[in-house]
Order: structure tokens, then C-alpha cells, then sequence
């Protein structure tokens, strides 16, 4: 039985590597009176649904997908969180 899960993943820059995009979005908002935010950081948010015969599996192929595409290793982090959907049967 194949079951489904849905990942949540965060994807950030470590915290040695520049973010010009976080010290823009900061830049700007401090242009609109928001003298009060300080260190903007910037990432990605993907969500996705794995079918997996287990969670292990699906948590071995994320860490996998999350390695080789989804995220840069040498200079991001990455976490995510995963849960059960529904199961399914038959064959995919």
C-alpha cells in the first residue's frame, strides 16, 4: 500500500552567506517608515505531495530532492515538515 504525504519545505540562505535581496526588501520598507525591521532574510516555501510506501521513504526522497534541486546545499539551509495525507491502493 502506497501512502501520500504532503511536505512543507523551507529553504533559507545560511546565515554567513550575503542576502541582497533581504538587505532591498529592508531598504524599501525602512523607505516607507518602517524604521523598526531590521535583518530581512529571504527564502522560498515549496509544498508537495509524495507517494511513498512509508514515511522513512518519503523522508529519505525528500532529503534527496531537497539536496539535489530544491535547495543549494553550500549556501542554503533547508527543513520541512511532513504529514500523512491519505492512504492509497493500487498502482502509480
Amino acid at each position: 500500500m502506497q501512502r501520500k504525504y504532503r511536505a512543507k519545505i523551507l529553504v533559507t540562505l545560511r546565515p554567513s552567506v550575503l542576502d541582497p535581496a533581504g538587505v532591498a526588501v529592508q531598504s524599501g520598507l525602512k523607505q516607507l517608515g518602517y524604521d523598526n525591521v531590521e535583518q530581512v532574510r529571504i527564502g522560498k516555501y515549496i509544498e508537495l505531495n509524495v507517494i511513498s510506501p512509508d514515511e522513512t521513504s518519503a523522508r529519505k526522497d525528500l532529503n534527496q530532492m531537497c539536496d539535489q534541486m530544491l535547495a543549494n546545499p553550500v549556501i542554503e539551509n533547508y527543513k520541512f515538515d511532513l504529514i500523512e495525507v491519505e492512504s492509497q491502493t493500487g498502482v502509480y
